[in-house]
């Protein structure tokens, strides 16, 4: 029944379904994981970085996850890389714009329902597919301090205390739901908590600097602080993860070898 409907991006089907903006949005879930925590001292993004050929000439080329928007905002992506790339030269206009009109950076709600709006309009004209890439933005304004959000390829948006999207997006919620505390967690227990949900979902049995780029954002001396990453910065943390992971693995065994036995009755 869905052939008949699914060919184009304007036309419902009699469930009231769109098959090419759901078929886009499925695509996002094949994607590469990108994760974002809010704390209360700042915002964190994490994203896996896509196997690359040893071949490629880094110094020309060099696939990103984490991108600066503006001085206030940055965004991680899932999802196709060129639709991405397209999407993300808009939001810096918008950006730009607004900061040569009005002589203030953009509130960060207001630069994602730009974006949100172009991406809704995709839907709903004929001729056009869909941008096959979902967006986890970090940013900081005057009005509302710190912010986290999500958009994906039907130009729906939402604020998120701690989001996930891509593979394995369903379980790093499930542990981020039991795990964090969006009213106690300041920016370091976020970074160690952003990263050992990354290890648990990325399909890698030894979590390594070179699959995932982590990027913090701050305030200092009342500006916003946008921070990437380094290889060795981000090593640093993992051995720390996963030494507090045997640690606690260590006491968990320890503690089931002091709990009495209850007789097996014949």
């Amino acid at each position: 029944m869905a052939r008949r409907f699914d060919t184009r991006t304007t036309i419902f089907s009699p469930e009231g379904r769109l098959y090419q903006v759901e078929y886009a949005m499925e695509a996002i879930g094949h994607a590469g994981t990108c994760l974002g925590v809010q704390a209360i001292d700042g915002v964190v993004l994490a994203g896996e970085r896509p196997t690359t050929s040893k071949l490629l000439d880094e110094s020309v080329f060099k696939s990103e996850k984490i991108y600066k928007l503006n001085e206030d905002m940055a965004c991680s992506v899932a999802g196709i890389t060129s639709d991405a790339n397209a999407l993300i030269n808009h939001l810096r206009m918008a950006a730009q714009r607004y900061a040569l009109n009005y002589g203030e950076p953009i509130p960060c709600e207001q630069l994602v329902v730009n974006l949100c709006d172009l991406k809704q309009a995709y839907t709903q004209y004929g001729g056009q597919r869909p941008y096959g890439a979902s967006f986890i933005y970090m940013g900081w304004d005057r009005h509302y301090g710190f912010q986290l959000y999500q958009s994906d390829p039907s130009g729906n948006y939402s604020g998120w205390k701690a989001t996930c999207i891509g593979k394995n997006a369903a379980t790093a919620i499930g542990i981020l739901k039991q795990e964090f505390e969006p009213e106690s967690t300041k920016l370091p227990d976020a970074v160690k908590l952003a990263v050992k949900v990354m290890h648990k979902t990325l399909d890698v049995t030894k979590l390594t600097a070179e699959k995932i780029e982590l990027a913090t954002l701050t305030r200092a001396n009342n500006r916003t602080v946008l921070r990437i990453w380094s290889n060795e910065e981000v090593d640093v943390i993992i051995k720390e993860v996963d030494a507090e992971e045997a640690r606690l693995e260590a006491e968990k065994k320890e503690k089931e070898k002091t709990i009495p036995r209850k007789p097996v009755l014949k």
